[in-house]
Parts: structure tokens; sequence; C-alpha cells
């Protein structure tokens, strides 16, 4: 990419009155250089069955181009016309929950064929005015996608196939992988195949989402076919992907495999959105941009993040500057905001844009254009920012999944509250707030060799080929570090029949067969370089580690429990291996972690949070480093690098020096 993008969504449909030529010229004032336009409004753009208005979307490409602002181009597919589901109920989902009903978005079943085919025209209605366009750089195909829990009888009947083949039509083997036998849940005839919206087996369960997540993969590379034979060499398709949302984005996607979906896309884009004011941390952007960035190994798009969003989000002076960096220090290429405007009616009346519902400049709009202009004037240093990390974390959907069926908590008709995506972001998190910049790696990947640690939290489900390779990136000489709950069941989510944690127990040098929920449980041992521990101690979970070889780190402190080892670690090949038996206080995390990094000859840079220090090298081979301020204190750190320039102000910097960063602010450095 040439330059960064900075814009954002813009709905002349949803306008209570003609203000295109005013919207521009204040986007101009700002340095808004892209929006993104017609995806939410199928309804206005056919009105009725097969007949077709995309005078918005003309009008606005048209002005767009005029002024010289690039344009990205939306499929509307995410939310279907009142006309279509009159005509064709059968397009809406039928879900665990059953029958849909009109209204919302998301709602409908995108393997169903009447849908299919309305959205193919649509689609290349579309393309035939837009993808000539000069002003249109790229397309962004649908918006969010899931398979929004469809499960109606088309999905079923394709799940049975997909079945069919995966167990080679063998009955008994299914049988037996699932452990159907159990209450009577046995299949014995393929016609027989009961609905699995009512499953209580797991391993059903779990592969009946596993097979709805491959629909998000088609169908998104069904939409990419389309748009490709229309589009330039010079325009890009992406996909705004999400994240499991709590009231933010947070963890990974539980209803689409990332890896998987991202493979039809020419670049990955990403939907960003985090808390503010005094809770805002870059966590959530961190965590979201090393994810997207790893998809393909490249710079990524930020298509949405919050300007003002709720009451709650609307950012204190100086923050939609440091979270526009902030995206940058990840790797992004663009920062788009959902969006323009503040809309008049509606679900999203509240969700605010840059402007008010007065339109007027305020000052998240003023802090925009402090942003446009620097990144008009320096964003050739900060674009297409490379990052060689040399750590990284493995996820998997799996695992995720499988978790959701059998909680980490769970007890008698509760699956408790500590979720996969919570030991997630327990481990990422920390090695975030010790500024250890790390990639995403999943189970299938190959490229495990290239890094020098590996983060492995919760790997509930996993194939033994998954396994081995961990085993053997070990005895190799990496450095591996896995949670609790690894390790447990194959990818078909059976419980392996010898000791957990089933094959790592060759790298990690311990078994177990007991666990349970600590109560007042102290953890101590060598870790603390003491025979008490400094910290809370066991949270959550634990299991009663038997040490078969490997070194007891960390044990627990409690009069009955004081016979296991919590925390361990072993030598196995040329690497080392270290096992948490528990979720434990913040405090040992970071022992733990500061430990194996030692092993795996990775050096801490010194600078913890609230300043996170994020680098990489941009297209003038040098190294830019930034420091983000995530506090409303002015903070002091000491540049411990090469003598560069600061990107902004272009103030020498010495090697040795003190960095002075004002409350949510940032310095960026070229060395």
């Amino acid at each position: 990419m040439k330059e960064l993008l900075f814009g954002a969504a813009y709905y002349d449909e949803y306008m209570p009155y003609d203000r295109l030529d005013k919207d521009i010229e204040m986007m101009k004032k700002a340095g808004i250089n892209t929006v993104r336009i017609a995806e939410s409004t199928w309804s206005t753009c056919e009105p009725q069955e097969g007949v077709f208005d995309f005078s918005h979307v003309e009008r606005v490409m048209d002005a767009m181009e005029e002024a010289g602002i690039n344009v990205i181009i939306g499929t509307p597919t995410y939310a279907v016309p009142a006309w279509m589901v009159k005509a064709h109920p059968d397009v809406i989902a039928t879900t665990k929950k059953g029958a849909g009903i009109y209204g919302a978005r998301q709602i409908m079943d995108i393997t169903n064929p009447v849908y299919l085919f309305y959205a193919e025209r649509v689609i290349r209605k579309l393309m035939e005015l837009s993808a000539h366009k000069k002003c249109v750089i790229g397309f962004q195909v649908d918006n969010e996608t899931k398979y929004y829990g469809t499960a109606g009888k088309n999905v079923q009947l394709a799940f049975v196939k997909y079945l069919r083949e995966k167990f080679h039509d063998d009955l008994d083997a299914m049988n037996h992988e699932f452990g159907l036998d159990y209450w009577s849940n046995r299949v014995d005839a393929w016609e027989d195949f009961p609905d699995v919206r009512g499953t209580i087996n797991g391993s059903l369960g779990a592969e009946f989402e596993k097979f709805q997540r491959t629909l998000v993969d088609k169908f998104l590379s069904w939409q990419v076919g389309i748009v490709s034979e229309y589009k330039r060499e010079d325009q890009f398709i992406t996909n705004n992907l999400d994240f499991e949302w709590r009231g933010y984005s947070y963890g990974v996607q539980p209803d689409v495999n990332h890896l998987h979906a991202s493979q039809a896309l020419t670049v990955a884009a990403t939907d960003i959105y985090h808390p503010s004011q005094d809770d805002l941390t870059g966590a959530e952007i961190a965590f979201g941009g090393d994810m997207i960035r790893s998809l393909k190994h490249d710079n990524y798009l930020v298509m949405e993040t919050q300007a003002q969003g709720f009451p709650c989000w609307t950012p204190y002076k100086g923050q939609l500057r440091l979270c526009a960096y902030s995206h940058l220090a990840s790797g992004a290429n663009s920062v788009m905001y959902w969006h323009w405007h503040s809309i008049h009616n509606s679900f999203e009346t509240y969700w605010k844009g840059l402007l008010s519902h007065d339109f007027a400049e305020n000052d998240t709009y003023r802090e925009a254009c402090i942003i446009g202009k620097e990144f008009q004037e320096k964003g050739s240093h900060l674009v297409n920012l490379r990052k060689k990390n040399k750590v990284a974390v493995m996820v998997s959907n799996e695992a995720l999944t499988a978790l959701n069926w059998f909680g980490i908590q769970a007890t008698s008709g509760d699956n408790g509250e500590i979720r996969y995506n919570d030991v997630v972001r327990w481990i990422y998190d920390a090695l975030y707030r010790m500024n250890v910049e790390c990639d995403f790696v999943w189970p299938e990947s190959e490229n495990l060799s290239e890094y020098k640690a590996i983060f492995v939290p919760a790997l509930y489900a996993a194939p033994d080929s998954t396994l081995e390779r961990l085993n053997q990136y070990v005895k190799d000489g990496g450095t591996l570090v896995v949670t609790f709950k690894s390790g447990f069941a194959n990818e078909n989510v059976k419980v392996h029949a010898d000791a957990q944690p089933h094959m790592l127990k060759a790298a990690l040098g311990i078994s177990y067969n007991q666990f349970t929920f600590p109560r007042e449980v102290k953890l101590s041992g060598k870790l603390y370089g003491a025979d008490s521990a400094d910290g809370e101690g066991a949270r959550a979970f634990m299991e009663l580690l038997k040490p078969e070889g490997a070194e007891v780190l960390a044990g627990y402190d409690h009069y009955n429990w004081k016979d296991y080892a919590a925390i361990t670690r072993n030598k196995y090949g040329e690497g080392t291996a270290y096992y948490l038996g528990c979720m434990t206080d913040d405090n040992t995390l970071y022992k733990v972690i500061k430990g194996a990094l030692g092993s795996a000859g990775v050096e801490l840079s010194g600078y913890s949070y609230p300043v996170i220090v994020r680098e990489g090298t941009n297209d003038f081979g040098k190294t830019v480093r930034y420091f983000l301020n995530y506090s409303a204190e002015e903070q002091e750190v000491t540049y411990k690098y090469d003598d560069g320039e600061d990107v902004i102000s272009g103030e020498e910097i010495k090697s040795g020096e003190e960095l002075k960063i004002s409350a949510w602010d940032m310095r960026i450095v070229e060395a």
C-alpha cells in the first residue's frame, strides 16, 4: 500500500437532509482520504424484487471521485430486505431457538439457494456500476460474517454428508469416536440421523459447530469469486473480521475460523472496539491487530473502530489519536471509524460517529483533524510496518468450542464464568503488559520453528499430530509454555484414555489424573525464591500434577494438596517446556513468562505498562518504535536504542536520553 488510509463508513442513505457537499468539505479538512459505503442498505438499492436504485451509491462515488477521496464498496448481503422474507420466509435462518423473525441484521441462512440467488444478483449489479470507478480502491464482501446459528434442514443434510465423508461411511466408527452409545444416542442408519440442535453429546455438537464455521469460509469464497470477475488488479477484496463480543472486542471469534475464512481474501481486515476513558489499556487493539496480522503474515486494514461510540466510550483528550497510532503500531495500514456521522433513528442511534447528531465540529472531530494531518505528512514513514516477532500464542477454535461444552469451572448445571478466551487473554495480556510482542499461530500452523517461544493456553481438544509437533518443537530447541486444560481430548472431543496431558507428557515431564477448584490455595516454591507465595495463588481451576522428570517451580501451599506440583519446568531434547497446572495471579504468571523467555533467549525490553512499546521496519528499512502511554499521567522512560528522530516533531532522540510522554499520548522514534 502506498499510503495510510484514514476514513469512516459513510451513509448518505441515513441522512436527514442533503449535506454531501458539506460532509466532503469537513472530511477534506480532517484529512480523511477513504470512505466505505453501500454495505448496509440492500433494501435501498433494491426496494422491490428486481427493481434497482443505486442512486445513493452513484451519487456518493461521483462526489468522492471529484474530491479525490477513495471509496471501499461493501456488498450489502448481511441485511436482507423485507420483500425477500415476505416472499421466501425460509431465507431466515432456523437456529436452536427455532425459526427466526424478520427485523435484525444477520438473520439469514447463508446456504439458502434463494438468498444466494438474490445476493449474487445484487452483488453483480453493484459491481457493474462501481468496479470501473477510479475512486474505488477495494471491496468488502459482506460484513462481520458468521454462520448466524443456521441449522435448518438443508444445513443438517449437508452436515450428514460431511460426516459420511469424514468417517468414510462407517457409522460404527462415528458412534465410537463420538461416544454416541451414551444415553441411547447411537445412530445405526444415516437416514435416522437426528436433529443436531437437540444433541447433548459434546463431540457431535462441537463437530456441528466446526461444520457451521466452514459455511462462512464457503460463503466468503463464493462472494470473492463473484467480485473477482469485476475487480481491477489494483483493487483489493477483504472482509471485516471481528471477535468474541463482551461489550467490546474481546477474544477468538467462536463462529468463524479466521485463519480459514481469510484464505480467500486478498488482504485481511478487522473491526476492533475497546473500552475507553479510564479503562483504555490498548490491549484489545494489540490483541486484534496481532491476530489479524498473523493470518497472512502481512499488514491489514482496520475497517471499523470507534470514534465516540457509546457514552462510556466518548474519548478523553488525546485518546482518539493514541488509539489511531496504536493500530498502526500493530501493523495496520488504515484507521477507519464507524462511522462518520451519528444516525437519527433505529438500533444504533447512540453508537455515535465522528460527528454528533448536530453534524457540528466537536472535540473528537477536531482531534481527527490532527490525526489526518499527521498521517498525510508522516504516513510514508509509518505505512507497511513489518514485524518479525520471536514469540507466538497458539489459539484454536476447536478448543474454544469444546470448552464451551465442557466448561473449565463446570459443575452440575453450571458451566462457570471462566471460558477459553479468558485463558487466552490471561496469557496474552500478561505478555502485552510486559511488552512482549507476539504473533498468533493455529494448531495446523507449520511455521512453529520460526519462534523462540510459544504459549499454548487451554488447548483442550487437538489432534495427535498437533501434540507431536509441539513435542518436536521443544525437542528441537524451542521453549513451550502450556496451561491447564491442554492435550485433554482429541479433535473429536474424545477424552484420551491415558493420563493427562496425553502425548504432551513427553515434553512436559508431568502427568495428572485429578483436578479440582482451589479454595484458599496459595502457591509456594523456588519460583518465588522462598517457601511462600507473594501473590494470590491458584485461581479458578487446578490440576494435581505429578512430576515425571520435571522440576517443580511451585506447589500448592495447602494441607491437602501439598504433595502435588502446580507449575513445572522440564528439559526435553534441546528445549524447555513449562506447564501451568492452574490459573494463577498475575505476579506469578509474570515470573513464569520471564523465566520462559530467559530459557528461549528472548530479551525483555525493561519497559512495562502503562508504557507500551511496539516496533517494526518501515519502507525505508528503518526501525520505527512506538512508545504509547495508556495513562492519565505523564510518563518518562529511557530511550535505549540507536539514535533516532521523532517522526512527528522531527526532534533528534539520543540513545540514553529520557523520553517524556504526555498523558494519553505517544512518541514515535525512527532509527
